[in-house]
């Protein structure tokens, strides 16, 4: 499968919500449910953990997804992702930065290549 990468930066190929709707897993999402519940001081559900990606255009897609900032922003401005933006980095960003591992690296090098040689 290849690389699905939200506008934040985070690879679905890596989200817990992604992989057990690919996989059609329901321990996976009660575990996930448990986690991210944990996590974002929020009840989520089991039956929450569905999505396809921030990127897809239909269902299903996790209930953040449809009001996240930095999703809302992407589709606005048509890019498909962040590293494409000419404001990046900006402060929608911040959170994701600092939760998820990988995020700001992954959009940095796409704003490097987008940039071209320094």
């Amino acid at each position: 499968m290849d690389e699905i990468m939200a506008y934040c930066g985070l690879a679905c190929q890596e989200c817990g919500a992604f992989l057990a709707t690919m996989e059609n897993d329901d321990q996976k999402r009660v575990l996930v449910a448990g986690q991210w519940s944990k996590l974002f001081k929020a009840d989520i559900k089991p039956k929450d953990i569905n999505c396809k990606g921030c990127l897809s255009e239909g269902e299903p897609l996790f209930s953040h997804c449809r009001v996240c900032e930095i999703r809302t922003c992407g589709r606005e401005k048509g890019i498909p992702n962040c590293g494409y933006c000419a404001d990046y980095p900006c402060r929608k960003l911040e959170f994701i930065f600092k939760n998820a591992p990988g995020t700001k690296e992954r959009l940095d090098e796409i704003k490097k290549k987008r940039s071209g040689p320094e």
